[in-house]
């Protein structure tokens, strides 16, 4: 029998999905942006001073300590509560292959880009190498092989301790696989993992209430030490930047958006907390485990969820894969080294290594493009000292472009794996909480039949 609802009653619970203005996060975090920004201007010295940068790292620090649990729960059991192993193969292949398309488009847009407005033409630069020693030495010494033997943790503990996104990834697909063959036998642990992993996400929703203090530490620190006149000289290369991943958003995220049946800037409505927390942070990953949970509220089945967004922080870095090609022209422009067709097509094969295992932390795009520099051409790694004042700014624009390129990848391969929930996705990106969703759908049962 269908639920009766009078009209008291659903104006009640129409209420209760409202919040006040100033109750919402976004709202929150964007108005810290904006007085950290100001505080930066205009109290310089105090926005440089310890205290005020430790709201910034302290809340990173406070997300990070979390990333590690809630990635071994939701893979471990996305993958113990599948009953066929070929299905956990067929979705990472999916990713992968999804992950290859998309970043190969993102890098070929930077280096079409970079040539069409060749911002670091007439640049002129003599360049220190010095500033970029610590930066380029490692990244060096960095080979694929490297790489690959790096995934594997010298120990579990050890890999949960430093927070080491792969090595936590392959541990936790390991044991997801175990649990699997446990069959019934493990359904008291499986239960167990289920439970814990309802209190970190307890423990996050608590820790987010302090993002608008770290957006607005991490934002201050920011201005307050490059000051808003770093922005002009280097203008040109930010701005192409900021362009390329809008074009990149809109026309190839887009384009892939609508093949799917949902609207790209709906979505990026949807997910607008996590962005301005990338924003005010310049780390994706301080997004990440809030990430995951909405994209299961939309519709997203929690395997895929699980296994999709932790390998495309690694895999799938379309705003760092854009500034490694754009960033790279820049440099052999600015330092006026010609580098032909053949060369920039280098550029592409070599990025689309080096960009695997980059983190979202903060420089770590910076790091991989002294990696990509050295194996094209060494005489391009002194030229990141041109870049590198204003590696802040083009940091958060990468963190950007990395979350909405995974947020679109998971629901893309939810729906190519035909585990997404299409009323979830409708109604949450038409902005209706679950309570709503539950009240238009007990009207409409109340309706009579024509």
């Amino acid at each position: 029998m269908a639920m009766r609802l009078d009209a008291p009653a659903i104006a009640g619970i129409a209420a209760n999905t409202r919040k006040p203005w100033y109750r919402v996060l976004y709202v929150q975090v964007l108005i810290a942006i904006v007085l950290g920004a100001v505080v930066g201007i205009v109290w310089p010295e105090f926005a440089t001073t310890a205290g005020v940068k430790a709201l910034g790292d302290g809340f990173i620090k406070l997300i990070k300590m979390v990333i590690a649990p809630v990635i071994f729960c939701t893979v471990s059991t996305g993958i113990a509560h599948i009953q066929d192993a070929r299905k956990v193969g067929r979705v990472g292949v999916k990713a992968l292959l999804y992950f290859e398309v998309v970043s190969t488009f993102a890098l070929v847009i930077g280096l079409v880009i970079g040539n069409i407005v060749q911002p670091g033409a007439g640049f002129g630069a003599h360049p220190d190498a010095a500033a970029v020693a610590k930066y380029a030495d490692p990244a060096a010494h960095k080979s694929t092989v490297d790489f690959l033997l790096d995934i594997i943790p010298d120990s579990v503990v050890g890999a949960f301790a430093r927070g080491d996104i792969l090595q936590v990834l392959l541990f936790s697909i390991l044991m997801g696989f175990a649990m699997m063959a446990m069959g019934e036998k493990s359904a008291s642990l499986r239960k167990l993992i289920d439970d814990v992993a309802g209190a970190v996400f307890g423990v996050i929703g608590i820790v987010m209430k302090a993002a608008p203090f770290g957006a607005f530490g991490a934002m201050a620190y920011t201005v307050g030490k490059y000051g808003p006149s770093v922005l002009g000289s280097l203008f040109g290369l930010i701005a192409t930047f900021y362009f390329a991943s809008a074009f990149f958003i809109v026309v190839v995220l887009g384009t892939i958006a609508r093949l799917t049946g949902f609207s790209i800037f709906r979505f990026l409505i949807y997910i607008k907390d996590e962005l301005l927390i990338v924003l005010g942070t310049s780390s994706s990953e301080s997004a990440l485990p809030q990430l995951m949970a909405k994209l299961e509220k939309l519709g997203c089945s929690r395997s895929v969820v699980g296994l999709v967004v932790p390998t495309g922080y690694s895999f799938n870095l379309d705003g760092t894969n854009i500034y490694m090609t754009l960033a790279t022209l820049f440099i052999a422009q600015a330092l006026g080294i010609h580098l032909d067709l053949m060369q920039q097509l280098v550029i592409v094969g070599v990025a689309m290594l080096t960009s695997k295992g980059a983190s979202g932390v903060t420089g770590a795009g910076f790091i991989t493009l002294a990696a990509t520099l050295v194996a094209v051409d060494p005489r391009l790694v002194p030229g990141m000292a041109i870049v590198f004042s204003i590696d802040k700014f083009m940091s958060e624009n990468r963190a950007l472009t990395n979350i909405i390129g995974n947020g679109v990848a998971t629901v893309v391969v939810s729906a190519w794996e035909g585990e997404l929930d299409r009323d979830k996705l409708n109604a949450g990106l038409r902005g209706e909480s679950h309570d709503e969703v539950v009240l238009r759908q007990a009207e409409l049962e109340e309706l009579p039949a024509d």
